[in-house]
């Protein structure tokens, strides 16, 4: 036992090559597999130890095929990826469980608390932290940003600043939500990435400041001591059963430094690789945890300003033939 699974792999290439090290510097012999419905033009999965191919999260087999493919090949480590397998891996973690296996993922409830942009904002009520005012769509100020109530990546995402640009669809679609717009000419933007240990408490927040975006994702970011470390740190006890790492945005008035926040994913974010060469070494903490029993001590010793500059790299794989 001892080898990782990581599902829905796809370019999540960093992530696998972090486990692979930190996991072979205390198992040398210990694997890192992903999953994924495609994994043949997976570059992740190129570079795992072994991939599988498996259904769609939405298939109702999911489930037995993945405890399958965990039993079968020694996992006792599953790092969920994607906001649509949340729910359902932290419904099924009691299963895995009983099979000697772990899904490191957050509570059900937490889960869905932030699945909706609506729920999620109780998340930052209990923080003291305020969110941008929820329009109704029939009383609205431009300019006015528009996201899905349920969704990831910045898809469906606009800013609509003059009403013709505004459209029916906006209007009729009950999951698209008008919100205050926060321009970033008067606001900065940050990622959180936290951990929390087996008993839902804060080992490490590493605030990164977003430079730059594509297709959803950080290209160029900054790590940032700032005060959302004191705000963590006043809060440590209401994130009930929430477990390995999750990202929190949040906006900072360039100016008054007041914070705004904007959504929670339980999850590894895209732009994760900054904090872990950072110094935020979630990846060995979660082997430390979850393969030897080991506490993991609070850690704020990370590289303050420290700048990742992303860009494309290639993967080549001999002989495919479609």
């Amino acid at each position: 036992m001892g080898n990782i699974l990581i599902t829905s792999a796809g370019r999540r290439v960093s992530l696998v090559r972090m486990f692979q090290k930190e996991l072979k510097k205390f198992l040398p012999t210990a694997k890192v597999f992903t999953v994924d419905f495609n994994p043949r033009l997976s570059a992740a999965a190129h570079i795992a130890d072994g991939y599988f191919k498996i259904c769609k999260i939405q298939d109702e087999e999911y489930i037995g095929v993945l405890l399958e493919l965990c039993k079968e090949n020694n996992i006792s480590v599953v790092i969920p990826t994607i906001d649509n397998e949340l729910l359902k891996l932290s419904q099924s973690k009691q299963l895995f469980k009983e099979n000697n296996i772990e899904i490191i993922v957050s509570d059900e409830a937490f889960i869905r608390q932030n699945e909706s942009k609506i729920e999620s904002q109780k998340l930052f009520g209990q923080l003291g932290v305020k969110t941008p005012v929820l329009y109704s769509k029939d009383d609205y100020k431009f300019p006015v940003f528009i996201k899905p109530e349920k969704g990831s990546s910045s898809i469906g995402t606009c800013v609509v600043k003059e009403k013709p640009q505004l459209c029916d669809h906006h209007i009729m679609d009950d999951n698209l939500l008008f919100f205050e717009y926060l321009s970033p000419e008067l606001y900065d933007e940050f990622t959180c990435d936290i951990y929390f240990d087996k008993q839902s408490t804060i080992k490490c927040a590493i605030p990164r400041k977003r430079l730059e975006l594509r297709a959803g994702e950080v290209s160029k970011s900054v790590t940032r001591k700032n005060l959302l470390l004191n705000l963590f740190q006043e809060n440590l006890n209401i994130f009930k059963g929430v477990r390995g790492c999750i990202n929190i945005q949040f906006f900072i008035h360039k100016k008054t430094n007041e914070v705004f926040g904007i959504e929670c994913n339980p999850r590894f974010g895209g732009g994760f690789p900054l904090s872990y060469l950072a110094g935020g070494n979630y990846p060995k903490w979660i082997v430390e945890e979850y393969l030897l029993d080991k506490n993991i001590e609070y850690f704020n010793g990370w590289e303050d300003n420290l700048l990742m500059l992303r860009y494309d790299h290639e993967v080549l794989v001999n002989n495919y033939e479609n």
